[in-house]
């Protein structure tokens, strides 16, 4: 039984996650769990192009991340549901913040997107299944089919 189910969702993707924001609200449903969404921007801040971008930058990111994953839930959960989520914008590489999110919010399952592998993602591994391995609660990933 689930007390916290996390949703991970790339606000960079409208409407690709709608699938995965679903999946994670149905599940969290059947146990009556918390429903936490998370997406994760980049930190410029720690890297060589940092020099290129002012100081408020990264304010206006997270700002500009609220909003997207606002209303990326509102469209695919709705209002109502909406109004029942905690929003978590991070700021880093994905799946460690995924992971750091997931531990700081004693979840009790992660729900993620996959997508059709691109053959990087065999050399490097994509973010869900990195996830997958390095986390200690259990993952439910979602195959986006519109990929395949």
């Amino acid at each position: 039984m689930s007390r916290s189910v996390l949703c991970a969702v790339d606000i960079s993707n409208q409407g690709k996650d709608d699938a995965v924001l679903k999946e994670a609200k149905r599940l969290a449903d059947m146990d009556s769990a918390q429903l936490d969404v998370v997406t994760v921007i980049p930190d410029f801040g720690k890297s060589l192009v940092a020099g290129f971008f002012d100081k408020s930058h990264h304010d206006k990111a997270i700002a500009e991340a609220k909003h997207a994953l606002k209303d990326q839930i509102v469209e695919s959960l709705g209002a109502d549901a909406d109004a029942k989520v905690r929003h978590v914008v991070a700021t880093g590489s994905a799946y460690e913040e995924i992971l750091r999110v997931a531990a700081e919010t004693d979840a009790d399952l992660i729900v993620i997107g996959a997508h059709k592998p691109d053959f990087a993602d065999y050399l490097l591994g994509p973010n869900a299944a990195r996830v997958v391995r390095h986390s200690s609660c259990s993952v439910h990933v979602v195959r986006n089919t519109s990929d395949q």
